[in-house]
């Protein structure tokens, strides 16, 4: 009864169904069903995609793709299955590195956290188990404060295109967004983010002024050059979903290769005929 009030709660029930069925049968190809939206995590397929299609623009062989927030794992599997599929359609090579403590989430710092909403200990990862899953991912495992400061000199890494930001709390956020501070040849021009903790439900009623919401604000208000800014592509499409919602791009406005065009060539417009 739940999935079907869910339904029909939906603003297009029948899209929603067909998209599902295609989802569960694996119909059509890889790239049809990322159009569609009809695949597991289809916020992590478009930030693969679309930084893996940015980096072979820019002339890049590889590129990299981070989550914040491992928890059990299964959205870093997800991650690596998206990985090899684009890999496939474009010829990026892919590194995934997953950032967790190992031990679920800390003590709240105070309300910006929102411990109405969470508990300490909260997703703690099975690290053995989920190491002899893992096929390409690397674990970051420690603080999010120290491992973002060490990354970029220990594992040296692609330019990273696609991070997601699933931590929870406005605190880690703001450790994780310390990940941005690198030089800029560590990144993409422009990185496509998805933050899992934004739109929530009655329980967590996000806002502006505290979790990741806050966190993003304050990133943008003290930093000049680089800015995080809503995904309008998405948000303007006709028939939009969640995550459309939780999506932002990570400009580095001073980036070297920024400026570097990417588009099509073909952008002439003749003139109709009577």
């Amino acid at each position: 009864m739940g999935n079907l009030i869910k339904l029909l709660n939906e603003a297009h029930p029948i899209r929603t169904i067909l998209q599902e069925a295609a989802k569960r049968l694996n119909l059509g190809s890889y790239e049809h069903r990322i159009a569609l939206g009809a695949i597991e995590r289809p916020h992590y397929a478009y930030g693969v995609y679309n930084a893996g299609y940015l980096a072979k623009k820019l002339g890049l062989a590889r590129v990299s793709l981070l989550e914040f927030g491992v928890a059990g794992g299964n959205g870093l599997l997800n991650l690596e299955y998206h990985a090899k599929e684009v890999s496939k359609l474009l010829g990026v090579v892919f590194e995934i590195y997953g950032f967790d403590t190992g031990a679920g989430l800390p003590t709240p710092v105070d309300y910006r956290d929102l411990p109405y909403s969470w508990k300490e200990g909260f997703f703690r990862m099975d690290v053995p188990a989920l190491r002899a899953k893992l096929t390409q991912s690397v674990l970051v495992l420690g603080e999010i404060k120290e491992t973002t400061k060490s990354f970029f000199e220990e594992h040296r890494p692609a330019p990273i295109g696609f991070v997601s930001f699933d931590v929870d709390f406005y605190s880690s956020t703001v450790s994780a967004l310390e990940l941005f501070h690198s030089k800029r040849e560590d990144y993409l021009p422009r990185v496509i983010c998805y933050f899992d903790d934004t739109i929530g439900t009655e329980i967590e009623l996000y806002s502006d002024f505290t979790g990741q919401r806050l966190a993003i604000h304050e990133f943008n208000d003290t930093h000049e050059k680089i800015k995080l800014s809503k995904a309008y592509n998405l948000l303007s499409k006709k028939i939009t979903e969640p995550w459309f919602h939780q999506s932002w791009v990570c400009h580095f406005l001073d980036h070297p290769n920024y400026n570097k065009f990417v588009g099509r060539e073909d952008q002439q417009l003749a003139i109709k005929p009577n």
